[in-house]
């Protein structure tokens, strides 16, 4: 992806689904006018899930998913459904394709009488019933399509999908992708099935508006290579530009002449976590302060909970076993802020015997029950989708979830003090 590219966290994640060899990587190219995902007559063929960033007319910047089938079998055929399920935890909108062929085969030469009953159970498979159920469960916008109609013949395509929309309550759109028939309707259905919050999401929130000053503290330590920037401080700046306001930027050890550099006191400050207590001694009494961490939990997270969470850390000792979670996979470094320094934060105040789990990326324990408490990054390489999918397993298990910014503003004694967009 190139650096004036949408960060796949920040587009519509739309996951494709069905049998196998249903037609799904073969909808994926044709939607997107490119061969993105191997196609073959032979079943299985895509194993892991396939993503492509596109930018599609009336749907904006979003990313496609190709998933292996839920039908699969054989012990790898069992690893590849995992794959698929993980896959649901981060779906925007989801496409269901019925494989018209299949379709034919259970129901012979259906016509409009025999369709009128609409019973789902009479017009789908079992697993295309478990995953329309399961992904509803989720409260996933679910789009049905009824592929390979240039099979029909003398069977009415519009009929089959009409009965089957009615039965499953989905929208369910007719589709060749070889003459690229109803792909049109498909788009346009995808459209409808936004988010209706989704463009209007903003990471500041209120606390900027146009015509303010914003003073961002960037400490470029080894987090940080040179010459670059971390996501999240990129995603700030460009909505504070976007916004029109005053953007200055400084490191930690330029603090106090950044400060002084300015006529008036900033109206927001917005700090790396590592460096709260710093700059909330040095900060002007009128100017807010947040971080990019706690930023971004409230743009993609529950910050409310998130907030209440960190009380959490009061009960926790030397017994106590956390489960600290990061969304990008990398190596670890000296002075990692979830492996080195929260760790070492929260033994400092609960004992240093207390257990402490790292996962990275995809990995994140089906079992939450024997943590105390779960502390999660700022989340950049995740989509809202996913973090709150995760949020809904903690509250499920009855864990409380927090995130880094919020936890180091606790340990420091300054949650209360800082703004929450």
């Amino acid at each position: 992806m190139s650096l004036q590219a949408t960060p796949r966290a920040n587009r519509v994640h739309i996951a494709v689904f069905g049998l196998r060899n249903s037609g799904k990587s073969s909808l994926i190219n044709a939607l997107t006018g490119q061969n993105i995902a191997i196609v073959s007559d032979v079943p299985g063929t895509t194993t892991d899930p396939v993503y492509k960033s596109m930018e599609i007319h009336g749907i904006g910047p979003c990313v496609f998913i190709d998933t292996a089938g839920f039908d699969d079998t054989g012990g790898i055929g069992k690893l590849r459904i995992e794959q698929t399920q993980r896959v649901v935890d981060k779906t925007d909108i989801a496409i269901l394709v019925f494989d018209g062929s299949n379709f034919l085969k259970r129901n012979k030469n259906p016509g409009k009488k025999e369709l009128q009953p609409g019973k789902a159970e009479n017009l789908l498979s079992n697993q295309e019933l478990h995953w329309l159920k399961a992904l509803k469960k989720k409260r996933i916008p679910v789009i049905g399509v009824l592929n390979k109609i240039d099979l029909y013949q003398d069977n009415n395509a519009n009929d089959i999908a009409d009965a089957i929309e009615k039965a499953c309550s989905i929208p369910v759109v007719p589709v060749c992708t070889l003459t690229r028939r109803g792909l049109d309707s498909l788009r346009e259905q995808l459209t409808r099935s936004l988010p209706e919050d989704f463009e209007s999401e903003s990471i500041t929130g209120s606390l900027a508006r146009e015509g303010d000053v914003v003073l961002l503290v960037m400490p470029q330590d080894i987090q940080a290579p040179k010459g670059r920037l971390i996501l999240p401080q990129v995603q700030v700046i460009r909505e504070l530009l976007d916004k029109k306001c005053i953007v200055q930027c400084v490191t930690t050890d330029k603090l106090e002449e950044g400060l002084s550099a300015l006529a008036d006191p900033p109206k927001l400050i917005i700090t790396d976590s590592q460096a709260f207590k710093i700059v909330y001694d040095k900060k002007p009494k009128e100017s807010m302060l947040t971080s990019f961490s706690v930023l971004l939990a409230g743009y993609k997270g529950d910050l409310k909970y998130f907030a209440e969470s960190a009380r959490a850390i009061e009960n926790l000792t030397e017994n106590s076993r956390v489960l600290i979670a990061e969304a990008c996979t990398h190596a670890p470094l000296e002075e990692d802020i979830g492996r080195v320094k929260i760790p070492a934060m929260l033994r400092k105040k609960a004992g240093q015997g207390l257990k402490i789990d790292v996962v990275a990326g995809a990995d994140f324990p089906e079992n939450l029950t024997g943590y105390d408490l779960i502390i999660h990054c700022g989340s950049c390489m995740f989509n809202k989708k996913h973090v709150l999918s995760r949020v809904e397993k903690a509250r499920a298990a009855k864990v409380p979830m927090t995130n880094y910014g919020v936890v180091i503003a606790y340990l420091s004694g300054i949650l209360d003090k800082i703004s929450l967009p």
